[in-house]
């Protein structure tokens, strides 16, 4: 272990022969503890560099005198745990003295709890039902390693150990120490670091962590950094990763294409996803997300192959039967879809994306209790889920609880400070508890950050109407009007008429009958505002007969009002409506 220890110190790539040594050491010594999955991370990302020669290949590990007296028990009992046969694995290991065997037999007897827990709950519990089922080897495996602890009798991968049975009696701080410490000792082992990941909360959390000085380090914080919404510091650390040579890592690409989703780049993302699969075409990791993707974008021939596709590799792993869910939900069938992400949860309670899914599908259905239920098991699972939070804001708002969903809609807002659709649903519910100061704040910040629905200026607008400041809510919907038609979008808004005739009788009030004529004309393009529109253009024309000239004092560009100036929103000089350019 020390070797190890030794060799992965200093932050830089530059000797990446000896990195790759280490990582074929540490996949192999993964594997051997029966961590497959720390092994497979850390020969997926070998498989990346370059090969090594005969000559370099690392040796296979020294057998201490323990080792060697403890072989034939851990032989055997290594088959057995191969085989699921936990309880059978750790008996044969009773009384083992070596690192390796002393930790298998830790490990059998953890997981046999685990598979005894998950077990129950499958046969008992409906997978709604809260979780009462525990696993009851936690309580004297804790007492077992914390005697270990003491005397400083463990090693990397038994300080993993120890962190992930305090971390399941919800000891998440003495957890945090005991993961920190595991990876000082054992730098290499990936799933320490991934156990620390999901205990850390927000950035401040992340300041105070004395952590190695090693290039697994630079892994650590791309991936914490994705999970904790930092998405342009994330793809920083991973373009540095590719350019110090893992550029053919699928494991990289794979965390690029998350975190382009998480800041909803869908194109880019569905682009590395295809190129994924490209690469590595039976992978499962990941393609539910790689479904919510073709879900938000209605690709349907594209999702049904890769459902089909997904299928036939593994039929009964969680990813596969999100994206069968993903599937029937994008064809409206609701109860089908809610069906395969409770499978989905009973071949993984703790999987975050079905329990989200699942609350998204009985909202469908209409049915907010279960919906309620179900996002909060997400947020138990993982507290930065934003999605869970939004959920339930949502289920609150059917319910007719604005107080409530006030708190979850901004629980949502702090995940997501940058996101639109977060604050405009904060907008909606301020404006229903009637803080329309606070809405105007929301929406304003919405358009700011750049809104994703192109809803935030309308009802920045409506509320300007509503507090009867005509000359704001014009200046809003001209400058959502000069929005929409930048886009180039189809105009399907059904609020592109409201502007129109909203501005016609603004401009028609302050006699600019040019302006006034040419809005109520876009009017007539509208079925719903066609008759008004044709109504407007037959006063403006019986005035101009009449011989009322068009007022000029009000043609001067609009400000936007000094009130919203105050809330540190910039000001926009934006003149009266150039509607020449402008073609429906």
């Amino acid at each position: 272990a020390a070797g190890a220890v030794a060799a992965a110190g200093g932050g830089d790539f530059s000797d990446l022969r000896e990195i790759k040594k280490q990582l074929l050491s540490v996949a192999e010594r993964s594997r051997e503890r029966g961590l497959q999955h720390s092994g497979k991370w850390a020969a997926e990302l070998a498989f990346a560099l370059e090969p090594l020669p005969a000559g370099e290949l690392p040796p296979p590990p020294v057998l201490t005198e323990e080792d060697a007296r403890d072989l034939d028990a851990y032989t055997l009992a290594k088959s057995y745990f191969d085989l699921k046969e936990y309880d059978r694995a750790a008996y044969f290991l009773q009384g083992c003295k070596s690192q390796k065997a002393y930790f298998l037999y830790m490990y059998s007897r953890y997981l046999s709890g685990e598979k005894k827990k998950d077990d129950e709950t499958v046969d008992s519990l409906g997978p709604l039902e809260k979780g009462q089922v525990k696993n009851e080897a936690l309580r004297e495996l804790r007492v077992e390693l914390s005697k270990k602890h003491k005397a400083q009798e463990l090693d990397g991968f038994g300080l993993y150990l120890y962190g992930v049975v305090l971390r399941k009696l919800d000891l998440v701080k003495e957890a945090i120490d005991v993961f920190v410490e595991a990876a000082h000792v054992l730098p290499l082992h990936w799933g320490a670091w991934l156990e620390l990941c999901n205990l850390i909360t927000d950035k401040e959390m992340l300041k105070f962590l004395s952590l190695p000085d090693t290039w697994m380090k630079e892994f650590f914080l791309a991936h914490i950094y994705t999970e904790l919404q930092l998405i342009e510091e994330a793809l920083q650390k991973y373009q540095s990763l590719i350019d110090a040579g893992f550029s053919k890592s699928t494991y990289i690409i794979s965390q690029i294409a998350v975190a382009y989703h998480n800041i909803r780049d869908i194109d880019k993302a569905l682009s590395i996803f295809n190129e994924l699969r490209k690469q590595d075409p039976y992978r499962i990791e990941n393609m539910d997300t790689f479904s919510n993707l073709l879900y938000v974008r209605s690709m349907k021939p594209e999702l049904s192959y890769l459902a089909h596709n997904l299928c036939e590799i593994d039929k009964y792993r969680v990813e596969t039967c999100c994206v069968i869910g993903n599937y029937y939900s994008l064809r409206s069938q609701h109860e089908k879809a809610a069906l395969y992400f409770q499978r989905a949860l009973k071949l993984n309670p703790r999987y975050l994306g079905a329990w989200t899914l699942m609350g998204h599908e009985y909202m469908e259905m209409k049915n907010t209790s279960a919906a309620i239920q179900a996002y909060r098991h997400a947020i138990e699972v993982n507290k930065r889920d934003y999605r869970a939070w939004y959920g339930l804001g949502q289920t609150y708002e059917i319910l007719k609880m604005p107080f409530y969903c006030l708190y979850y809609y901004r629980r949502a807002h702090q995940l997501r400070p940058n996101d639109s659709r977060m604050l405009v649903a904060l907008g909606e519910c301020y404006e229903k508890l009637n803080q329309l100061v606070e809405a105007k704040k929301c929406y304003w910040r919405a358009y700011a950050v750049g809104d994703v629905e192109k809803m935030a200026l309308v009802k920045l607008a409506k509320l300007h109407e509503q507090l009867n400041e005509s000359e704001q809510a014009a200046q809003c919907y001209i400058k959502y009007i000069q929005d929409i038609y930048s886009c180039g979008e189809v105009v399907e808004h059904l609020e592109v008429s409201t502007a129109f005739r909203y501005l016609a009788q603004y401009y028609f009030k302050c006699k600019l009958w040019d302006e006034a004529s040419a809005c109520a004309q876009k009017c007539c393009a509208f079925n719903d505002t066609r008759e008004e529109g044709k109504a407007l253009l037959r006063q403006i024309l019986q005035l101009r007969n009449q011989g009322e000239t068009s007022s000029t004092d009000v043609a001067a560009p609009f400000f936007l009002p000094a009130s919203l100036s105050a809330n540190n929103t910039p000001t926009r000089r934006v003149s009266p409506l150039n509607l020449s350019s402008v073609t429906p």
